[in-house]
């Protein structure tokens, strides 16, 4: 009789990808999830204020 629950060389992934995704959807406990999305939010804010202040020194020798 044929194993038709699980042939060789051609098995259903289904179950590591239920598993995978159900690892995947866990939220991150504690500061990890904060000190992943203070880090851009600080990076952007750097870069702001670099581009004011290039503008600002660019405005100033135009017109000086």
């Amino acid at each position: 009789m044929a194993n038709t629950q699980n042939p060789q060389g051609n098995h259903d992934p289904a179950g590591n990808t239920q598993m995978f995704r159900a690892f995947v959807d866990e939220a991150p406990q504690g500061p990890q999830q904060t000190a992943a999305a203070a880090g851009p939010r600080i990076g952007l804010i750097i870069g702001v204020v670099v581009a004011v202040a290039i503008v600002a020194a660019v405005a100033w020798l135009a017109l000086s």
